[in-house]
């Protein structure tokens, strides 16, 4: 998956960062959404312009005209999730919910386009990803958020299957770091048992070809990375490059 695009030059987010990604034959891209005060449906990762664009102010409280001024590295602009699904109709999305505004725009938008099948939807917070999945007309494929993925890895060794089915009935995926602090979330034993219950396990970032190659070794599912093209080349060595 393609984190936040992929961009050698900063420029995170950005029909640029797509478009590069997908040039390089990456099906997936990994992407986040925030809505404006006037209620559209924008890929940006923070709260706010200052970090890296060209502008100020908290995207809640602005305008998409206001927006539209900024600049990603002061040469790009920001996307809005319309444009991200209307140019590259087969590309599959996965899409973090930052903020609860963004809850009723991403589900409506995923109604708009049709584009059920093709989505991902994700949050740190399970109760904001649910939020968005009872919106929706039909299934939609979703990860774990923080609360729930943490439960699985200090009690999945622990808990009955029967229990952890009943806890985890709609989750497809748990997209994961490979430790939290002293934790190690990605182990044989994690990967094992998500793979009973049938969900995938996708670790971020992995920047590294070494450290790809050990995680494919281990049977990993997706790999989020900065460095799609580092990545496509470890694909192609091991010949798993479609």
């Amino acid at each position: 998956m393609a984190h936040r695009g992929y961009s050698r030059d900063g420029l995170e987010n950005s029909m640029a960062a797509f478009r590069a990604a997908v040039e390089l034959g990456i099906g997936h891209l990994e992407t986040d959404v925030h809505t404006t005060a006037d209620g559209v449906l924008l890929l940006f990762h923070d709260d706010a312009l200052d970090r890296v664009t060209d502008s100020e102010g908290r995207i809640a409280d602005l305008t998409a005209a206001q927006v539209a001024q900024a600049r990603i590295g002061g040469r790009e602009a920001i996307p809005t999730f319309d444009q991200l699904a209307t140019e590259f109709p087969k590309a599959r999305l996965n899409l973090d919910v930052k903020d609860w505004n963004s809850v009723r725009t991403l589900a409506a938008a995923i109604e708009r386009h049709d584009a059920h099948d093709r989505m991902l939807v994700t949050s740190f917070s399970d109760r904001r990803r649910r939020a968005v999945l009872r919106l929706l007309s039909r299934r939609t494929a979703t990860s774990a958020g923080l609360p729930l993925t943490a439960a699985f890895v200090l009690l999945g060794p622990v808990l009955p299957t029967g229990l952890l089915r009943r806890l985890l009935h709609d989750v497809d995926a748990f997209q994961v770091p490979v430790g939290f602090g002293p934790v190690r979330v990605i182990t044989a034993g994690f990967l094992r048992r998500a793979h009973r219950l049938g969900i995938q396990v996708h670790v971020w970032t992995i920047n590294d070809p070494a450290h790809m190659r050990d995680l494919l070794d281990l049977g990993v599912d997706g790999i989020v990375t900065d460095r799609s093209d580092l990545l496509k080349e470890v694909l192609q060595g091991r010949g798993d490059w479609d």
